[in-house]
């Protein structure tokens, strides 16, 4: 991966020089015992960023805390990652934005080296690629699963990141003003990832340090049951974003199978005339019926899913690139 030197982003008021407005946007969720550090990493990393937590019915005093520490806090009702990233996007006005979690497990240090990246090359999301830096810092089978759901995206998607579940991401304007966030939990990462891949988003990667949570702090995670939702999600946005080839895989079994059925019946039909099992023959009727139905839907679905596309894409091109920052959209 490219290495880039961190840029400097505070204002020189002698010549007036503009710089990118940057909002670090923390989900938080009873994470008394890392918020105040999370904040404190990032203020030490950008002192001229502002910095939002973003509370989701803590319980523990974590949203306080945060208040303290010198982050503007804001609440957010309904429960889950998604919604919280669907408030954030939609609330904070920025130019670059930082989103990581509010557990200081991701280094802070590393947010001036990602946006120098993003404004060198002019990118909509640089991508934190998490680099363990102590043996707790991955739960048991976060690593397999994480390798599994990438390896899987990248086979539906023919391309991927390194780290599709990385909640350590730097984005644009004009992704986080174009991007209709539709997940309720911690599958939002891959609706991300997801969303710039479509669209064909210039991205990039940068390997940063992933620590152990502080003592105190507890991972919200579920193994399985947000790992299977995870699955769910892939699977569903490959469903939305290539019809075809989804319905096609399902008209392909069906026709298969009908045919591996008819086999015999047409060897006994040329023998002897006549059509022995009528059941059988009413059933394949009906899976090449249904093989017929499933490509006629993918096709009419990718024409519908072509028009979504340019649809995002103009809006996505209604906002500036992050190189321009000094023209207020």
């Amino acid at each position: 991966m490219k290495e880039y030197p961190p840029v400097n982003l505070a204002v020189n008021s002698e010549t007036a020089m503009v710089t990118p407005r940057v909002a670090v946007i923390l989900p938080c969720y009873n994470e008394a015992g890392a918020i105040v550090q999370t904040v404190e990493d990032f203020r030490q990393a950008l002192p001229a960023a502002d910095i939002y937590v973003f509370d989701n019915n803590s319980s523990d005093g974590s949203r306080d805390l945060a208040a303290r520490a010198g982050a503007i806090v804001r609440r957010v009702g309904q429960q889950g990652k998604g919604h919280v990233v669907r408030r954030m996007f939609a609330d904070v006005d920025a130019d670059i934005y930082i989103m990581a979690d509010g557990d200081a497990t991701y280094e802070a240090a590393a947010a001036p080296a990602m946006i120098a990246a993003m404004l060198e090359d002019n990118l909509d999301m640089v991508v934190g690629c998490r680099r363990e830096e102590a043996d707790a810092a991955y739960r048991r089978g976060h690593r397999f699963g994480n390798w599994a759901l990438t390896s899987l995206l990248k086979q539906l998607f023919g391309r991927s990141f390194t780290d599709i579940l990385s909640g350590y991401r730097v984005f644009s304007r004009r992704f986080v003003k174009s991007f209709p966030v539709l997940s309720a939990g911690f599958e939002i990462e891959t609706e991300i990832s997801v969303h710039a891949l479509e669209l064909a988003m210039p991205v990039a990667e940068v390997m940063t340090a992933y620590g152990a949570r502080p003592e105190g702090s507890v991972s919200k995670l579920s193994t399985y049951r947000d790992g299977f939702r995870i699955l769910r999600t892939i699977i569903t946005l490959y469903r939305i974003e290539r019809p075809v080839l989804f319905f096609g895989i399902i008209a392909t079994f069906l026709a298969a199978l009908g045919l591996g059925l008819a086999a015999p019946l047409i060897v006994t039909y040329l023998h002897t005339g006549l059509v022995p099992r009528f059941p059988t023959a009413i059933l394949v009727t009906g899976l090449m019926i249904l093989a017929t139905l499933s490509t006629m839907c993918g096709l009419i679905l990718d024409t519908v899913v072509r028009g979504r596309r340019e649809v995002r894409r103009l809006a996505y091109l209604a906002f500036r690139a992050p190189s321009d920052f000094a023209r207020r959209d």
